[in-house]
């Protein structure tokens, strides 16, 4: 398996596209790094290549999904994600801490993000809810991906209404925070768990509209009916 990463990189570059590559650039206002390959050749690419890995141990994918996310290219880190979330029944308590250093070292942008931790993490919480505590820590992080990563990774466990109470902690914590990536991030959260506990997310809007930068309210009240989301949205102070 030595060569497994040296060989996938060798098919993304043959399928490489600039056109792809510059039209994937105009999502991100940083600078990133593509191939160029289309997100479905890349998700065949690496269904293909879990096929040839998914029965190393544990710690050897996790080395191989280090080398992905080490490269700086999003196709790998998408490849990456995937593979860490085709392997979660693997996971076992304490791996939040790599997760952790991998955010820390190698997410750059939204998309490294969020499809890292909306499964991958996420999944990992779900299995060891007690270490969902390591959020609030992520949110209190000088690193804007870690403050992302706070809310981003309970976004599927938020849609089935589960964790409320960790995560208006959360919101708590990321309520005031400065930049638009977090803002979106924890909107995006409040939005999900508002799909199972719209009343508890109205309520929390209500309760902190005058502080919530406007952008993290939209988001959060996006999915409520008209006249809710037009009394949220009043100036009423």
């Amino acid at each position: 398996m030595d060569n497994v990463v040296e060989s996938l990189r060798l098919e993304l570059t043959a399928n490489a596209d600039p056109a792809v590559n510059e039209s994937n650039k105009r999502f991100f206002k940083e600078d990133v790094k593509f191939h160029g390959v289309k997100n479905a050749l890349t998700g065949k690419i690496s269904k293909d290549y879990f096929k040839k890995i998914k029965g190393l141990e544990k710690e050897e994918i996790f080395d191989l999904c280090e080398d992905l996310f080490s490269s700086g290219y999003n196709e790998e880190a998408f490849i990456a994600a995937e593979w860490l979330a085709g392997i979660s029944d693997k996971f076992s308590e304490g791996d939040i801490e790599i997760f952790a250093g991998w955010i820390e070292d190698y997410i750059d942008n939204w998309a490294k993000c969020d499809s890292f931790c909306n499964h991958a993490v996420g999944d990992y919480l779900v299995m060891f809810p007690g270490d969902i505590s390591h959020l609030k820590g992520w949110a209190l992080s000088e690193n804007r991906w870690m403050r992302r990563a706070a809310a981003v990774s309970l976004i599927i466990p938020a849609k089935r209404g589960e964790f409320p109470d960790d995560i208006f902690e959360i919101a708590d914590i990321l309520l005031e925070d400065g930049d638009d990536m977090v803002r979106k991030g924890y909107g995006w959260l409040l939005k999900d768990l508002a799909i199972t506990r719209q009343k508890d997310v109205f309520d929390y809007v209500m309760k902190n509209k005058r502080r919530m930068p406007r952008v993290s309210l939209r988001y959060a009240i996006e999915r409520m009916p008209e006249d809710m989301r037009t009394e949220a949205m009043r100036k009423d102070w």
